[in-house]
């Protein structure tokens, strides 16, 4: 029974096992495009006008947990058994879990105008966010309030913090050359909530009477959500416009006279506003009685009626996982190294990553150290065939732990992975496909997007010249 302060953890766990994918910053992929709003996809005299990835896959999805519970999680993930019998309590440890992922369901890209490159760009993509900071205690007390010392009056063991939000992203990209070195793009999104979770527990106590077979519990505490019990989550729930939102992108590239490329870019800064089921308890109360003589999944009821028992209905505003990002990069023959930092904005954590790639032809591949900021340290490993028509890629943000969680998966083992470098899987993989006439320059073309018509000048350019004097 690992309703609440387990939730975030038993959603992402079950989940295909986020980076942000960086080894594809800077391909000209559509994942490149859509995320990268000034970024664009298409090539003069080879692709064709429109791509899509036809509902196949194009995903990236990643999860990892740092800390002395790491085996615990290890052991909950790959054979589904939950044990604390052997997680160290009473020291103080604080463990750090984080989950993400992004997926296209569909995309669709047209080339719009020769003229300033201008690209449009319709995606409906579905993101889920989560992280948390939790106790070896937090986790303990769900599996054997027995373990804990008799009549100790403990303090704070259980203050723990996190959230888990996942939502619908339908969005309009746009992006155009201001000149030939300049380019910029936004993206507009209308959003759209699927389930929500955050925990604060800012103030704890706990006392085990054994005279009387009790625990005594002190609690100041918030809970929000959508949904209390898996046996909730239908179907139905994954049906879109029932929690709406908004949220932005923007962003901008420069390519130097020797070729070095910067980019700049403000990601999802937007919010949601949560209001279908959402409910909210507070706990504020210095004695909470539970019997530990019932059976463990009793004892757990009682634990988490603490949070559901007296829930009251309650809309809220929530922000989506915002980021700002800084890219650089430089192509020397058939290596490009490229520096990214991705800083979120509203909730903690990011990531450095250096990504190195080779390329040959149409084939390339990279190799991406990566910090992140939740004391993580990967390195991702990404394979790539790219043509002006199609692209189709496979990679992971977390190479050793994606293959030490998978064998364990296989093989039913538990204990399978570094017991000191915590417990993470990643991957992401994407086919893309282009079709139509072929955006050929004018003068090898009768045809071309932006010829002859009102193409209605540039975007940028307009709207910059607000601040121009007159």
């Amino acid at each position: 029974m690992k309703k609440l302060l387990l939730a975030l953890l038993v959603i992402a766990s079950f989940k295909i096992a986020n980076a942000q994918q960086y080894a594809l910053f800077g391909t000209k992929t559509m994942f490149d495009a859509f995320e990268n709003t000034s970024q664009k996809s298409f090539t003069l005299d080879s692709s064709r006008k429109f791509s899509s990835n036809f509902f196949l896959p194009y995903f990236g999805i990643n999860a990892a947990n740092t800390g002395e519970a790491s085996n615990v999680i290890r052991k909950l993930t790959q054979t589904g058994y939950f044990d604390t019998e052997g997680l160290p309590i009473l020291n103080g440890e604080v463990n750090h879990f984080y989950q993400n992922s992004n997926i296209y369901v569909a995309t669709f890209r047209l080339f719009h105008s020769y003229k300033y490159q201008k690209e449009i760009g319709l995606a409906w993509q579905i993101r889920s966010d989560a992280q948390i900071d939790y106790t070896n205690e937090t986790l303990a007390i769900f599996d054997s309030p027995n373990r804990f010392p008799s009549n100790t009056l403990l303090p704070d063991i259980f203050n723990s913090s996190g959230y888990q939000q996942s939502y619908h992203q339908f969005s309009l990209t746009y992006r155009e050359n201001y000149n030939k070195r300049l380019a910029f793009g936004v993206k507009a999104s209308l959003l759209s909530g699927i389930l929500y979770n955050k925990i604060d527990i800012a103030d704890s106590y706990f006392y085990s009477n054994p005279e009387s077979n009790t625990i005594e519990l002190g609690l100041a505490a918030n809970y929000r959500s959508n949904f209390t019990e898996g046996r909730e989550l239908r179907k139905k729930t994954l049906l879109p416009f029932k929690n709406p939102g908004l949220s932005m992108s923007f962003g901008t590239n420069y390519t130097s006279k020797k070729g070095l490329m910067l980019m700049a870019n403000i990601k999802d800064l937007g919010f949601i506003w949560w209001r279908k089921n959402t409910q909210e308890t507070i706990v504020n109360t210095s004695n909470i009685t539970i019997n530990t003589f019932a059976n463990r999944n009793d004892t757990n009821n009682d634990l988490t009626n603490i949070f559901t028992g007296e829930q009251e209905n309650k809309k809220f505003l929530a922000p989506t996982n915002a980021k700002a990002d800084i890219y650089v990069s430089k192509v020397y023959g058939f290596y490009k190294p490229s520096l990214i930092v991705s800083k979120n904005l509203f909730y903690k954590g990011g990531d450095v990553a250096f990504v190195n790639s080779f390329n040959y032809k149409n084939l390339s591949g990279s190799v991406t150290p990566l910090y992140n900021f939740n004391n993580i340290f990967m390195v991702g490993l990404q394979g790539k065939y790219q043509t002006p028509n199609f692209e189709i890629f496979l990679g992971t943000d977390n190479l050793i732990s994606t293959a030490y969680t998978t064998k364990g998966i296989i093989s039913n083992n538990g204990s399978t992975g570094s017991s000191t470098n915590g417990i993470g899987a990643s991957v992401y993989m994407g086919i893309g496909i282009k079709f139509g006439n072929v955006v050929n320059h004018p003068q090898f073309s009768d045809i071309m997007p932006g010829i002859n018509d009102n193409e209605g000048g540039s975007f940028f350019k307009n709207l910059f010249s607000i601040f121009k004097k007159k």
